[in-house]
């Protein structure tokens, strides 16, 4: 791969060798950041559970039309990810690899089209640079192969916004027509944010440039809007043809209208919530993020600038007044942010501004089992307590001796006379070998191996078993069985926190890994013995 529209401006050898071959090279760290581990990570609850188990539950009752969750209507998200993870399923069988797998390829898509996008506004350089951000960044790099609807959703608004941007730019209708075509399947992924957000950055961007007649003539053309209605139309009336006002209620009033006026669930949070979570979130070059801020002089000076700009601000200023606030909804926003840090990152001369950021999250990391064993007497919830006692085994020498290797490496990287593009690049390898490598298998071990541990033991041993004090569907994947969740009864067989043991007056033990445990209730204490459904 040659570098054709500008020669590379660099003293290493290695930066021209990774602007040569950068499709490998973003390869590496996309096979790293998106497929690295996805079949060997058990499920992740809430999210993962939920999705994967309405999923199996759709492939087992046959009705690909309406999903449900522990047996009950489950109206969160629109079909499409549900449709997919079935497909997967068929295709590879009920494991975590196929349940991932659309996410992992819908974010592989998704990298591809910044790379593009960015290539047709500046050239390859900046392109393989924003597609190496956006694939290397933490929070990208966690949603990209969980088993849920965000890496799709931001496929198709990130199809939509490109699309509309360049129609704008050359007035194709071809563009226009894709950008519908993405916003529908959009809608079906994850329902009205799909086009709310085009839709309002759309109308700045052409407010700014006095070019309201035009957004509104592309917004009401005839050809677009048959194109959205035929493909998202059918589900939409099809369920509410199943469900009526149900659906109405449950999806449209509940999961979308609720969540921004309320807070949901207690997901809640201040005005500032969103940056902590961006300098977290875009880590390892959460420095490019500040040495973009710098340059916030030129952001409304282009065209290019200040549509990606308009984006990003608007989901950042979107969400941070929303009622509702979760982590992955800024996401929606970092597309444009990328782009915005490889233009940045032009301009920088130091490494520092590459390799600080995860120099800081490793040598945390490091002392973290140090950090929460001192810090275990001002915790007050007794099962994340029972978790640190019982994590002495996980982060042990094997822990230490991961981090410290690749923080070596990292130093290396920093002292070394090679270009900035290959630090970049070794800098975001080794944060997905930490990340996905030790991080995450790690924790995964400490909190859901022991429930996918216990599930597959209860569906060994054709236990049938209660859910009590817990909210993990991932149960139900690796069981394959419907799990009642609800106060147990006296004889009954209930998996639980361990935690939850001293209301149990008399018990024999069956299953225990850590917090959690599988127990036959011989007596509750009084007042504990009544039968009702836990709230989620």
């Amino acid at each position: 791969m040659s570098y054709d529209k500008a020669a590379p401006t660099t003293s290493s050898d290695l930066d021209a060798l990774i602007l040569r071959y950068g499709y490998v090279a973003l390869g590496i760290i996309i096979w790293f950041s998106f497929f690295f581990n996805i079949w060997s990570v058990p499920l992740f609850d809430l999210d993962e559970g939920a999705f994967s188990e309405a999923t199996r539950e759709m492939l087992r009752s046959g009705d690909y039309i309406t999903t449900y969750l522990g047996g009950e209507l489950r109206f969160d998200k629109p079909i499409l990810i549900y449709w997919l993870q079935a497909l997967s399923v068929k295709a590879f069988g009920l494991n975590e690899f196929a349940l991932r797998l659309p996410s992992a390829l819908a974010a592989t898509a998704w990298v591809g089209l910044l790379y593009a996008f960015a290539k047709s506004l500046y050239d390859r350089k900046i392109a393989l640079l924003a597609a190496l951000f956006m694939a290397s960044s933490l929070q990208i790099s966690i949603i990209a192969k969980a088993a849920i609807a965000d890496a799709l959703l931001n496929l198709c608004i990130a199809a939509a916004m490109f699309s509309i941007y360049l129609y704008f730019r050359n007035r194709r209708k071809l563009w226009l027509y894709l950008a519908y075509t993405a916003m529908a399947f959009g809608v079906l992924t994850k329902g009205p944010v799909a086009v709310m957000i085009p839709l309002v950055v759309t109308f700045i961007y052409c407010a700014i440039k006095r070019d309201l007649g035009f957004w509104i003539k592309s917004v009401l053309d005839p050809l677009g809007i048959a194109i959205f209605v035929l493909i998202a139309g059918p589900w939409y009336w099809m369920e509410y043809k199943a469900q009526g006002m149900k659906f109405i209620e449950g999806f449209f009033l509940k999961h979308n209208l609720a969540r921004f006026e309320n807070s949901f669930e207690g997901h809640s949070g201040s005005l500032f919530y969103y940056i902590p979570v961006i300098i977290i979130g875009t880590i390892p070059f959460s420095g490019l993020l500040f040495a973009a801020i710098k340059e916030i002089n030129a952001w409304f000076k282009d065209d290019r600038i200040l549509f990606l700009t308009l984006w990003f601000c608007f989901v950042f200023l979107f969400f941070s007044f929303s009622g509702t606030k979760l982590p992955h909804y800024v996401i929606y926003g970092y597309t444009p942010l990328f782009i915005l840090m490889a233009l940045a990152f032009e301009k920088i001369r130091s490494p520092l501004w590459i390799v600080l950021p995860l120099l800081f999250l490793m040598v945390l990391l490091l002392f973290l089992p140090e950090i929460a064993h001192a810090l275990l007497p001002k915790i007050k919830d007794e099962f994340a307590r029972e978790l640190i006692a019982a994590s002495k085994t996980l982060f042990s020498w094997r822990w230490k001796m991961e981090i410290s290797t690749l923080l070596v490496a990292l130093l290396i990287i920093w002292k070394m006379r090679q270009g900035l593009i290959t630090k970049a690049w070794f800098t975001a390898l080794i944060a997905l070998l930490l990340i996905n490598g030790t991080v995450l298998p790690t924790y995964a071990a400490l909190v859901q191996q022991p429930v996918k541990d216990a599930a597959i033991f209860a569906r060994k041993h054709h236990l049938d078993v209660v859910m009590w004090g817990l909210n993990m569907p991932s149960f139900m994947v690796y069981s394959e069985k419907i799990v009642p969740r609800r106060t147990p009864k006296q004889g009954e067989i209930v998996v639980t926190k361990i935690t939850k043991l001293k209301e149990i007056a008399k018990y024999q033990p069956i299953f225990k890994k850590y917090g959690i445990v599988i127990v036959r209730i011989d007596r509750m204490r009084d007042g504990k013995s009544s039968m009702h459904k836990e709230n989620p």
